[in-house]
């Protein structure tokens, strides 16, 4: 299960987050698949602290040697076998942490491909209404959290763990009493514990979310900067930052206030149990009930708890961190099918697309799309056609599975190829790598022939092989810089490549200027060839080569029909031709 959305303080709907039960649920499953590493981890560190534990009870058989007066070689023996302690203690140390490093990073990388294959999923007005920062956080602060976690303090915690357990039992095999008198600062410490995490857990959850707000805050003043410096509005935006960050730190201070009480709690049980413990020593001593050694080993066995009982409660600190971090990210592995992204629903009629009765809202008061009822028969071209915020790149969302929609139901017709919608829009992303690795994310088989047809579909090619290593060469991030047409090229040839039999192309040729313009409507016909087709229209010469056009006008559809006949029906499509078609100043929509 998972909470109830949260509200950011901006009013936005925050991702869930998973429950305390739901996200131990979701770890005992990702640990699953490697049990066998998790025992055979466990098993050596028992192995390696049961053998560290024979430490004392020899430095006790020294002090008793030399309280005896006993010769100077006797000693031998006892430093020799520390020696051998020390070394297989630490051979058998380094392998459990190995294996229990090993199985964290295993399940941290499993966490994160099911985090970002559900984000990827997750619909794009459900991220609008939670506000990118959100996302961010979890992304970022969240894993890196839990990830410090895993790499520090989950092996850290198993080690400590472990040696009080056996610490304790030892201190017992020496006499009942010790154990006895150790137990006092147990109380303290749990009333520690118990004081700590009632309150950490509330203020690091309450951290994330500041900071995820904070970070909201950031992008939405650095992504619209011209708007905000157009308008005025940088005192504004600078007190909104400067109150979101003046939360964050609150919080901040908070948690160093709640850890500095959590440690002068510790010291305070560290006192009343190593005392104890050397009161017991004295009067079982003087009663001959135990030597002196042993009374030493008792003592020494205490003052080694000392670490890691204060390692396991100071990790309180980092496990409560990255608990919070945990629940947020698995609120988001684990939202229900329904909340995600599915595919358009498949049938077997005739039509390829069939759009029924489908609205759409991106919130109360946001109704974008109206019962809009829409059908494509295999191989057609249809062009949307329509004012800005008639709705037109809210229903190819819709029509590639991008999006659900709030009402009615869009259906693709079975087909023999995966994905069966591709959809194509005018925001490309060259993804850092090869040229090849880039074509590839469509069909990771494509031959390098396979990649240098699509190339030349959509009349790439040549530019292709002309750049510094050719296929080879790489781009994106860091490397050979695509400008908008060429990028735009490639996500064509990409949809090439992938072969659906229906393709969505949301104003896909936008980003060409004048002289790019026809180029990149023949790529976007040639990729387009043999496909049925959906094509946002920003140029009307799309629209005037498309089987059919469907004029979108505040949600609704008004009119469908060839060019032909639009252009003569005195309608809006009519509207829109004269004022396109008489002004060299308005290319675009």
């Amino acid at each position: 299960m998972t909470t109830p959305t949260g509200m950011a303080d901006d009013g936005a709907e925050l991702l869930p987050i998973a429950t305390g039960a739901r996200t131990r649920a979701a770890l005992r499953i990702l640990i699953r698949p490697d049990r066998g590493r998790a025992v055979l981890g466990l098993g050596v560190l028992v192995g390696a602290t049961a053998v560290g534990l024979l430490v004392q009870p020899l430095l006790g058989r020294i002090v008793d040697i030399v309280a005896d007066g006993r010769p100077a070689d006797a000693l031998t023996l006892p430093v020799v076998l520390l020696l051998v302690v020390a070394v297989v203690q630490g051979v058998t140390t380094t392998l459990g942490l190995t294996q229990v490093a090993r199985l964290g990073e295993t399940v941290l990388a499993r966490l994160r491909e099911q985090f970002i294959e559900r984000a990827l999923q997750l619909p794009a007005d459900r991220l609008e209404r939670a506000g990118a920062g959100d996302l961010t956080a979890r992304v970022t602060g969240d894993v890196a959290r839990v990830a410090e976690a895993v790499r520090s303090a989950l092996p850290e915690m198993a080690r400590s763990v472990l040696a009080i357990v056996l610490t304790l039992g030892a201190m017992a095999l020496l006499d009942v009493r010790f154990l006895l008198a150790a137990l006092l600062a147990v109380p303290v410490q749990a009333l520690t514990a118990r004081w700590y995490v009632t309150r950490a857990l509330t203020v690091y959850a309450d951290q994330r979310v500041a900071n995820g707000a904070q970070q909201q805050q950031l992008l939405e003043t650095i992504g619209g900067a011209v708007t905000v410096r157009g308008h005025r509005l940088e005192e504004q935006h600078t007190e909104k930052s400067a109150a979101r960050s003046r939360r964050a730190v609150e919080l901040t201070m908070r948690s160093v206030h709640l850890v500095l009480g959590f440690y002068a709690r510790l010291h305070i049980a560290e006192y009343i149990g190593l005392a104890a413990v050397l009161v017991t020593g004295f009067f079982l001593v003087r009663d001959g009930s135990v030597s002196i050694g042993t009374a030493t080993a008792a003592a020494l066995y205490f003052h080694s708890l000392f670490g890691p009982v204060n390692a396991a409660l100071v990790l309180l600190d980092d496990a409560q961190s990255a608990a919070a971090g945990l629940a947020r990210l698995v609120g988001v592995t684990d939202l229900k099918e329904s909340a995600v992204r599915l595919p358009p629903q498949r049938t077997t009629s005739a039509a390829a697309v069939t759009v029924d009765a489908v609205s759409h809202a991106y919130g109360p008061g946001r109704t974008v799309l109206r019962d809009v009822s829409l059908s494509l028969r295999a191989g057609e071209h249809v062009a949307l056609v329509g004012t800005s915020g008639a709705g037109k790149s809210t229903l190819a969302r819709l029509v590639a599975g991008v999006q659900q929609p709030t009402g009615g139901t869009v259906s693709v017709a079975e087909g023999k190829t995966a994905p069966s919608v591709v959809l194509v829009t005018q925001e490309v992303h060259v993804f850092t790598g090869t040229l090849a690795e880039d074509l590839r994310l469509a069909r990771p088989d494509a031959t390098d022939a396979d990649l240098r047809t699509a190339l030349a579909t959509v009349h790439a090619l040549e530019w292709a092989e002309a750049l510094p290593e050719g296929l080879a060469t790489v781009v994106g991030e860091g490397g050979h810089r695509l400008d908008p047409s060429r990028a735009q090229q490639l996500a064509l040839a990409r949809l090439v490549l992938a072969g659906p039999p229906v393709a969505v192309l949301d104003e896909a040729t936008a980003e060409a200027g004048s002289a790019g313009a026809r180029t990149l409507e023949r790529s976007a016909e040639a990729a387009l060839a043999g496909r049925t087709a959906l094509v946002v229209a920003h140029r009307l010469t799309q629209a005037v080569a498309a089987d059919r056009i469907v004029v979108l006008e505040a949600g609704r559809v008004v009119e469908s029909g060839t060019h032909d006949e639009l252009r003569t029906a005195d309608g809006p499509y009519a509207a829109l031709w004269h004022a396109w078609s008489g002004s060299r100043a308005a290319p675009h929509l």
